[in-house]
């Protein structure tokens, strides 16, 4: 256990969940190496190795009673991990001690089991994501056809649906969604490789035997589910692989600081808000706050794992020849953290999909404040069709809207409508025509379309390609 006076990363004491810390415990990669071995031998027995059943029965009866205190005395004595589990995986297993690791280098369970645990840490993740998903496409439904005021350059624009602002986001996560799908499909294992990957060692064993040899590293991946190992290693495999996980979670973290950084501007707007509790203290001085504490972090989480990107892609970049060992300490460190925060931040998105609220009153009165300035090119079109000059009306229109814009600075409500249509200007005008094209409905194009046809289509289709798996509830702070 460890000690109060020791460092405790944040990932594992306050965001990540117990699903995603048993994937990357060391008792799960203890039993998974012992897997390894297991299947290495049985494997080696069938293609002809001399190989007792006492001996195979011995390591699988241990396979799931690794001692980490035995294998720390032992890692103190020999300085190397991978020796101390074998010598304690001996220890348990007697007849199987000659046999175990047998043709191996410490890559053929370190570099297996990485790629193992990576897929299972993907497969949570993307079932995560589904959840997402899920949630935000019923949403995104209700609300298609609500009108809300767009923004570019975080300036009034036009006007969208809030149910497709969020399809936008929906969006983002799909394309997520579908690399993990790919990568969980297409990622390889490493296999029965040898010391620097030229399989020479299993070679002499099978006596010169290439399909034998063949053979080994086909029944090893299909041990462990994987349709085939890479083709070719060095005594790792490539670290390209590891650079193209990373790129995957990176594009969680995009897409989800996209997504929470849009809520909490709209929370600032009042139109949007993320979900809060009873008795959620927003701040320690400011009684009256309620801050968007959940996107505040999925965007802390979130740049934390783009940036962990860049250290894998690095690594990929600066690999000596056939192996060196400058990756070993670093990829201890980033690939768990980096799918531990993209758990994380996972699990908060879900809470904040599952519980916006849409202030509906504060987005109508948004709306119906920039609504006339919306309506001026409709105005100018109906000013001319009424026979006035098209330059004309429009200098009209700007200094109207220009005043307009000031006084509302000044706490006065939009008046625009009532300043044109008592302009001689436009006079032929009637002011009903004016006041019909105040209808936000008519200003949201195809967006209530587009959002059907998106949950409807892709959505659909992406959710039906993936089989996702239950996720136990967490016990998460959120």
């Amino acid at each position: 256990m460890t000690s109060p006076a020791q460092y405790q990363s944040p990932l594992t004491t306050r965001y990540a969940s117990a699903e995603m810390q048993e994937v990357w415990s060391a008792e799960s990669r203890a039993r998974l190496w012992r897997r390894l071995w297991v299947a290495l031998a049985e494997q080696q027995r069938r293609l002809g190795v001399d190989i007792p059943d006492t001996a195979i029965a011995e390591m699988r009866a241990q396979v799931d009673n690794a001692d980490l205190d035995a294998v720390t005395g032992y890692e103190r004595r020999f300085r190397h991990d991978v020796m101390a589990h074998i010598h304690h995986f001996g220890d348990q297993a007697p007849t199987a001690r000659p046999f175990i690791h047998l043709g191996a280098t410490s890559a053929f369970v370190t570099d297996n089991a990485e790629l193992v645990v990576m897929r299972d840490a993907l497969r949570l993740l993307l079932a995560r994501v589904v959840s997402v998903l899920t949630a935000l496409r019923d949403f995104a439904d209700e609300h298609r056809e609500r009108p809300t005021v767009a923004y570019t350059h975080f300036q009034p624009a036009q006007l969208t649906t809030v149910g497709k602002r969020a399809t936008m986001w929906l969006q983002d996560l799909m394309m997520d969604a579908e690399s993990m799908r790919d990568l969980v499909a297409t990622l390889p294992f490493r296999g029965c490789k040898g010391t620097t990957g030229t399989q020479a060692s299993y070679l002499e064993l099978f006596g010169g035997d290439h399909d034998k040899v063949r053979e080994l590293d086909r029944g090893v991946a299909a041990a462990f589910d994987f349709a085939g190992s890479i083709a070719v290693t060095g005594q790792t495999y490539t670290r390209k692989i590891d650079s193209r996980v990373m790129d995957v979670l990176s594009g969680i973290g995009q897409s989800a600081s996209k997504l929470a950084t849009d809520l909490r501007l709209l929370q600032h707007e009042g139109e949007v808000l993320e979900p809060v509790e009873p008795d959620q203290i927003g701040s320690s001085a400011m009684p009256y706050k309620r801050n968007p504490m959940r996107c505040e972090r999925v965007c802390a989480l979130a740049r934390y794992v783009i940036a962990l990107r860049d250290n894998a892609a690095y690594t990929a970049a600066t690999q000596w020849l056939e192996r060196t060992l400058d990756d070993s300490a670093n990829r201890r460190l980033v690939l768990p953290d980096a799918f531990l925060a993209a758990d994380a931040l996972l699990i908060l998105l879900t809470n904040v999909a599952q519980g916006l609220e849409v202030r509906e009153a504060t987005t109508r009165r948004n709306v119906e404040r920039v609504m006339p300035f919306m309506a001026t090119e409709r105005w100018l079109l109906l000013g001319v069709t009424a026979g006035g000059d098209r330059q004309a009306l429009h200098e009209v229109i700007r200094q109207a809207s220009r005043a307009v814009s000031e006084a509302m600075e000044h706490g006065a409500d939009n008046d625009l409508l009532d300043r044109l249509a008592g302009h001689e200007s436009f006079a032929a005008v009637d002011r009903a025509a004016l006041e019909a094209e105040l209808d936000p409905a008519g200003y949201v194009g195809r967006c209530p379309e587009q959002v059907v046809e998106f949950i409807r289509g892709p959505l659909a289709a992406l959710l039906g390609s993936i089989e996702t798996f239950t996720v136990e509830k967490t016990e998460v702070t959120v």
